[in-house]
């Protein structure tokens, strides 16, 4: 049998990830983000490969949630032996209603036991540009007008900027709500994002489009040595007005190319307008396995047909 080790170390721990080609939401300081805001965190490694465990306290009677976003990572997406242990780990710790797991692969998961899950927490449609490819190969398969609006919003002036202090991600955060009024989305508190800056560090970069000394724009992914993953974006009216979202993504693209990573994901499509805008960059979509279910209660049944906690713990937890 596969011993499992749990991990108490962030430079380790973010070494295991890196070594399977791990997804970002597997890193340490993600797991510390949540640790913050009302969830456990425990970190295991089984054979070669691991998963971050989100825990989340459902009410009674239900036992708890264990999510894994996007993840596990490493041999445990295809080693049907070691991912039993996986569960019978997380059954005797946590005795929870059920795992959830959405992991960063393509296609049907055909593993035993589990089953396609009515309540998504991150998109599986999305798109991913391949990020080995050369510049001009990545610009000759963008639209034409996505083309056209670099050209024009980088000769507007435009400085982007990486995000160096709590004040940078305040300017952020204001564009933020505007963004999210515009939309009709809700956000977390202020210091949730304060955390995602402090915590996750290096693996969290912030990218400002500015234009005479004011933020007008700006892009947050988190990143691995080879994957960078889109969190938020934003821009105000002036940013709108200088289209500043182009040139600032297509700088972001350009500079995770020559920090060596490998792909950018946006991070889910809707039919909106800035899906619209991420498919002028990476038209092609890519479809993830999507959300996936172990059932170890009973009430798992009670909880999968669309009880209102199901859905409000999914939305908090996919942003």
């Amino acid at each position: 049998m596969t011993s499992v080790l749990q991990y108490t170390s962030e430079t380790d721990w973010n070494k295991l990830v890196t070594d399977y080609d791990g997804h970002p939401l597997q890193l340490w300081g993600w797991g510390e983000v949540k640790a913050a805001h009302n969830w456990s965190v425990d970190r295991v490694q089984i054979g070669k490969g691991g998963a971050q465990l989100l825990i989340k306290r459902l009410p009674k009677p239900f036992g708890p949630l264990v999510y894994i976003a996007r993840g596990p990572f490493g041999e445990l997406l295809t080693n049907q032996a070691d991912r039993q242990e996986l569960i019978r780990y997380v059954r005797q710790k946590y005795k929870p209603t059920l795992i959830s797991v959405e992991p960063d692969t393509l296609g049907k998961l055909s593993w035993k036991g589990w089953r396609k899950s009515p309540n998504h927490i991150l998109i599986a449609r999305t798109a991913v540009l391949d990020l080995t490819q050369s510049e001009d190969e990545m610009l000759a398969q963008m639209s034409k007008k996505t083309r056209q609006y670099i050209r024009k919003s980088a000769g507007e002036g435009t400085r982007v900027a990486q995000a160096k202090t709590l004040k940078d991600i305040d300017d952020c955060l204001a564009i933020y709500k505007q963004t999210a009024q515009r939309a009709g989305f809700e956000l977390h508190g202020d210091d949730y994002y304060y955390d995602i800056f402090m915590k996750l560090k290096s693996n969290s970069p912030v990218f400002m489009a500015r234009q005479n000394g004011k933020t007008i724009a700006f892009l947050w992914p988190v990143v691995t040595d080879s994957i960078a993953f889109e969190l938020y974006g934003g821009m105000n009216d002036e940013g709108q007005r200088l289209r500043a979202n182009y040139h600032l993504k297509w700088s972001v693209v350009r500079e995770m190319k020559r920090r060596g990573l490998k792909t950018y994901d946006v991070n889910g499509l809707l039919n909106d307008g800035v899906s619209a805008f991420k498919k002028g960059f990476i038209p092609e979509e890519t479809i993830l396995s999507g959300t996936y279910d172990l059932p170890l209660s009973p009430l798992y049944w009670i909880w999968s047909i669309g009880l209102p906690t199901a859905k409000k713990i999914a939305r908090k937890l996919g942003s």
